[in-house]
């Protein structure tokens, strides 16, 4: 048995799987970092990869790494990730971890969509879009079986499109992206200070709040014009839609659904499927553990 390892450092938490060569989920283990303690995401990744080690009683394996940011063109570090996780653009993990094998490093949301077509929901597809709906708003794309990363590794930052040319900017300088119109960091703003999260919005338009209901409404309208653009460019047959957003069930995805069915072009008579991600926090890292495989 040659077994691989897929680890997704998130904002708080480290997630880490370990799969056979034949792709059987051999463990699955999470541990917590203190984001403000300096690198302790670092002293965590190889605490927990030294420890799935041991119980294997290996000492060489192939690695995978998720993380936010944009990805070096050697795929051994993180070159550009803005704002926070200090200390990781430039990190070489295959020397952190000591690895006799280079340790590639993927995109989170990049992971998630990989891990997601691997072992999730979206198994088998070769065209397929994933959004995730949480703080922000994450997405990337595979077309034709090819993971869409682009001249930098920017392709398929997909909460970064622009529908509101007037609209504020948000952290890539867009005005008035998928992002703020969606993302959780906004809603204070867009609901003119009366929720402090989406979950609140949410849980307020169940009850008939009608308030809620409008800016909800007009969330949802914003969410499903930026995926009829994202379908009109890349003609996926799915897409999928992840992040703590998507845990509001239907009172996302059917209102979202109609939407859609009112501005797609729906050709052949065949509309693209809209599928909640199944993977939840450790799609990243079987994304992760697949590229390693792959390797």
């Amino acid at each position: 048995m040659n077994p691989v390892i897929g680890i997704d450092l998130g904002g708080t938490r480290i997630k880490c799987v370990a799969f056979s060569d034949k792709g059987e989920l051999l463990s699955k283990q999470t541990q917590d970092f203190d984001s403000n303690q300096a690198l302790d995401w670092c002293r965590c990744i190889e605490s927990i990869t030294q420890k799935i080690l041991s119980e294997f009683e290996i000492k060489d394996v192939r690695i995978g790494l998720s993380a936010p940011g944009l990805v070096a063109k050697n795929q051994r570090s993180i070159s550009h990730m803005p704002g926070r996780l200090q200390g990781l653009e430039g990190l070489d993990w295959t020397e952190i971890l000591n690895s006799q094998y280079p340790v590639k490093v993927i995109n989170d949301a990049q992971a998630a969509l990989m891990g997601e077509v691997w072992q999730g929901v979206a198994k088998g597809m070769t065209n397929v879009i994933m959004i995730t709906l949480g703080t922000g708003v994450g997405g990337a794309a595979m077309v034709d079986g090819h993971l869409l990363k682009g001249h930098l590794g920017r392709a398929g930052h997909l909460g970064h499109i622009s529908l509101k040319i007037d609209g504020p900017p948000d952290i890539c300088r867009t005005p008035g992206s998928l992002e703020w119109a969606m993302g959780n960091y906004s809603i204070k703003e867009r609901s003119q200070g009366r929720f402090e999260s989406t979950h609140h919005l949410v849980k307020a338009t169940r009850q008939g709040d009608a308030f809620a209901k409008g800016i909800w409404h007009q969330s949802i309208q914003y969410l499903a014009t930026g995926l009829t653009s994202l379908i009109n460019v890349l003609d996926p047959e799915s897409i999928l839609i992840g992040g703590g957003i998507a845990e509001s069930g239907e009172a996302l995805f059917q209102p979202l659904q109609e939407a859609l069915n009112e501005v797609e072009w729906i050709v052949q008579d065949t509309p693209v499927k809209i599928l909640k991600a199944t993977l939840g926090e450790y799609a990243g890292a079987y994304g992760a553990a697949c590229l390693a495989m792959k390797d």
